[in-house]
């Protein structure tokens, strides 16, 4: 899986949160349509098939903090090879 960056992975959580907070006030197609987009955003970006799955994922890849230069260049060789 390719981790998403962390400034990325941040937005994608507010624009989820926002969506979240508007459609749960007031419901519409719009925010119903912005909700699930986001929705798949997430999952797509963290690798999971639901997004309280994808949520977890999020908080654990933050928690994880940025990847060292070393490990980032040993996958670019990986990939090369």
């Amino acid at each position: 899986m390719v981790v998403p960056a962390e400034n990325t992975l941040r937005l994608v959580l507010a624009r989820f949160a926002q969506a979240r907070f508007d459609h749960d006030i007031r419901p519409t197609g719009t925010t119903s349509r912005a909700l699930e987009d986001v929705t798949y955003t997430l999952c797509v970006m963290t690798g999971r098939p639901d997004i309280d799955q994808a949520l977890e994922e999020a908080d654990f890849l933050l928690a994880a903090g940025p990847r060292s230069e070393a490990s980032a260049g040993q996958c670019d060789e990986a990939l090369a090879a």
